[in-house]
């Protein structure tokens, strides 16, 4: 673990949060990945009669994860959608505070995430990385590094132009 992340909690007003419920081809396939790259541990399954993964939860770092697979119905529905059926795009993405933010991304891509972006200290005080999994889903995965109050965030921000 990073020293500057012992001196630095997550923020308060991150620390409980919407549990996000996200959809996808293979949930059994998705969970273990999620087990290996993320280190997740799997919390509750709850299998489908006909099959596949109805609904389960898991726990990654301090953050929940509802989960579970996707069906065309509900797609042609357009109800619960998985990345692959809106040709591969996603309107949600998924943050993560975790201890380590540089092992977590290795052991991603080592998984087979791809990274978007490698694990960067940002203007925000976080240290950042990007990731889709092999889903379709987006992850930013963060190490707090340090409180930045509004006035220095603004600063920061200014002379990174983005």
């Amino acid at each position: 673990m990073d020293e500057r992340t012992a001196e630095a909690e997550i923020p308060a007003r991150y620390r409980y949060a919407v549990v996000p419920h996200i959809m996808v081809d293979d949930a059994a396939a998705a969970i273990d990945f999620y087990r290996r790259a993320f280190g997740a541990r799997e919390d509750f399954r709850l299998e489908a009669p006909g099959g596949g993964v109805l609904h389960a939860e898991i726990t990654i770092g301090r953050s929940v994860l509802m989960l579970g697979d996707a069906s065309v119905k509900e797609a042609e529905e357009a109800s619960f959608t998985a990345p692959a059926f809106l040709g591969g795009g996603t309107s949600v993405t998924l943050h993560v505070f975790v201890p380590d933010v540089d092992a977590l991304a290795a052991r991603a891509e080592a998984e087979g995430a791809e990274v978007l972006q490698p694990a960067t200290d940002m203007f925000h005080g976080d240290r950042t990385a990007i990731l889709r999994d092999p889903s379709g889903h987006l992850w930013v995965f963060l190490t707090h590094l340090e409180d930045v109050d509004e006035d220095e965030l603004r600063r920061r921000l200014a002379a990174a132009a983005l």
